[in-house]
């Protein structure tokens, strides 16, 4: 609303609400901050689980930090942003979300400390900005590069990003799976190598223990052999991938056929019959024994298949189909008639098997296979849904070494040298910018304090220790290990992380962190008001 010569003239809608300058900035960084503070407990190898339960009484029990956000359904603007943080990390590398959104909230609270000494938001802006780009160069600097043949590596990094979940003693097992999964469908690109994620299958079935967790040199197609009269177990299969019904299907236009006596109706018969033999003997002629078929299968073939002993699979999805002949080597035909030897894929052994309550079909032992497939087993349906989130940031900190094959020092050790750096580059900066670029430096310094205090040590003594250790030269691999409570060197401690997961964290947390704080007036539009239903006689619905 404004005024002119005294008379209030109305800008916004009726009902719209406006809030500006420091209650606006305060509501936002109070928001942001909250929603940060909620998953910073999950923090680390020691961190606390959340037990979330949803409008319809599902109990999920997690410290996962996306899967947390995710959950609480967060209202506030300020605070979707923050959430937006976790989505983005999980999206472009699949780990780090809860590093990243902490750190957003700590570089929210520093900004506010700023904004109450009346430091400019521009200048606070302005202080991130020169304060990322030389976190970059910094990380650039301590990063170490990886042989892509290093495989123990790669493994170590799956252990550091299942550290803090919740799969007692399957951190192992889990690490192996996820790294030769990765390695088996990783392809050669322009400039390096690349992995897609379409390409790993993830089956998760409860039963059993979360260590008969497998990873098939193949594919699991969630189906069972259309025939009882079928084999369930095909060695040396020959295999044939379709997209074309094994049945006669009906005809796009309608038409009627009369029939004057029994032998029309029986030659109408004999021909539908020859006609479903005939796609029996093309199948046979090509020489395979297992057939996938995205399509039906009539009753008639299932019998011809059967009685050749063709193991057969009908209506599977369009997706498995695709990874089958990436898996397999085989190629789709959309007509029998172009079925040859050659378009015939190959398998070590496809199986029907029992997994809990159902019926699954194994193919493993492919050639070189471009599609894996992972099943993931639990003692129950909460265990299991943690071990996936636990295979799913393993299978991401692999995937983001392989196509950015440089690691960092984990446990903290790589913010406190960061925050360092950053102190002495802020000198050289001079003005108000010096204090955003500082209190940034300290803000990184959040993570090993988080660390410390979910591990229940003395987060002061420990971060002191942490910046004395990094003073000193070749200091820098030195962070704080939690399953020994002690500063240590982090690279012998096997505890590393890919630099590609940190860098998309900072790179994030410092974006939404500047949107925030650029932040001095806040409309919320005003609800929708309601409408006549029939204008003519006044009534009204919303």
């Amino acid at each position: 609303m404004a005024q002119i010569g005294g008379y209030p003239v109305y800008i916004l809608k009726e009902g719209t609400e406006r809030r500006t300058g420091k209650s606006a900035k305060e509501e936002n960084f109070s928001a942001a901050i909250a929603v940060a503070e909620t998953v910073k407990t999950s923090l680390g190898p020691k961190g606390m689980n959340k037990l979330l339960v949803d409008s319809l009484g599902d109990i999920t029990i997690t410290n996962d930090g996306k899967t947390i956000l995710d959950e609480i359904e967060v209202q506030h603007p300020a605070g979707k942003m923050v959430v937006e943080i976790a989505k983005t990390q999980h999206d472009k590398v699949g780990d780090g979300t809860t590093t990243s959104v902490v750190i957003a909230g700590e570089l929210l609270k520093k900004a506010r400390e700023l904004d109450n000494q009346d430091i400019h938001q521009n200048v606070i802006f302005h202080g991130f900005r020169k304060a990322l780009v030389k976190a970059e160069q910094i990380l650039n600097d301590i990063s170490k590069a990886v042989d892509i043949g290093d495989i123990e590596s790669f493994k170590n990094v799956a252990r550091t990003a299942m550290n803090s979940k919740n799969i007692a003693g399957a951190q192992e097992r889990f690490a192996e799976i996820a790294t030769n999964a990765i390695m088996q469908v990783k392809t050669q690109g322009d400039k390096g190598y690349l992995v897609d994620f379409d390409n790993i299958q993830i089956i998760k079935k409860a039963g059993k223990s979360i260590k008969d967790s497998e990873l098939i040199q193949g594919l699991i197609i969630d189906k069972e052999v259309v025939h009882s009269g079928m084999p369930k177990k095909v060695e040396d299969a020959k295999i044939v991938v379709t997209d074309a019904a094994l049945e006669i299907e009906k005809t796009e236009i309608t038409a009627e056929v009369q029939v004057k006596s029994p032998i029309q109706l029986q030659g109408f018969i004999d021909n539908e019959e020859n006609m479903l033999k005939s796609m029996v003997d093309k199948i046979v002629a090509a020489g395979a024994n297992v057939v996938f078929c995205q399509k039906g299968i009539d009753d008639t073939v299932q019998d011809y298949l059967a009685k050749n002993g063709i193991l057969s699979v009908r209506r599977v999805k369009r997706s498995d189909i695709e990874k089958l002949t990436r898996a397999t080597g085989a190629k789709i035909t959309n007509r029998l008639e172009d079925l040859d030897p050659e378009t015939l894929g190959y398998a070590g052994l496809v199986e029907e098997k029992k997994v809990g309550k159902d019926h699954m079909i194994f193919i493993s032992g492919c050639r070189d296979p471009k599609a894996v497939s992972i099943l993931v087993r639990g003692g129950g349906t909460n265990i299991t849904e943690e071990a996936d989130r636990c295979m799913h940031d393993a299978l991401s900190a692999v995937k983001a070494l392989v196509e950015l094959p440089e690691i960092i020092p984990g446990g903290g050790a790589a913010q406190v040298e960061i925050a360092k750096r950053l102190r002495e580059y802020a000198g050289t900066i001079g003005g108000k910018e010096q204090l955003a670029i500082e209190v940034y430096a300290d803000a990184l310094e959040i993570i090993p304090k988080v660390l410390a205090e979910n591990g229940g040590l003395d987060a002061v003594e420990i971060l002191a220790d942490l910046r004395a250790k990094h003073d000193v030269e070749g200091g820098v691999v030195f962070g704080l290990n939690l399953f020994s409570g002690q500063i240590e060197n982090m690279e012998d401690a096997t505890i590393v992380e890919p630099k590609a997961i940190f860098l998309q964290g900072l790179r994030s947390a410092t974006e939404v962190a500047n949107m925030i704080v650029k932040i001095d007036d806040v409309i919320i539009a005003s609800k929708l008001s309601k409408g006549p239903k029939n204008p003519g006689n006044g009534d009204f619905e919303d």
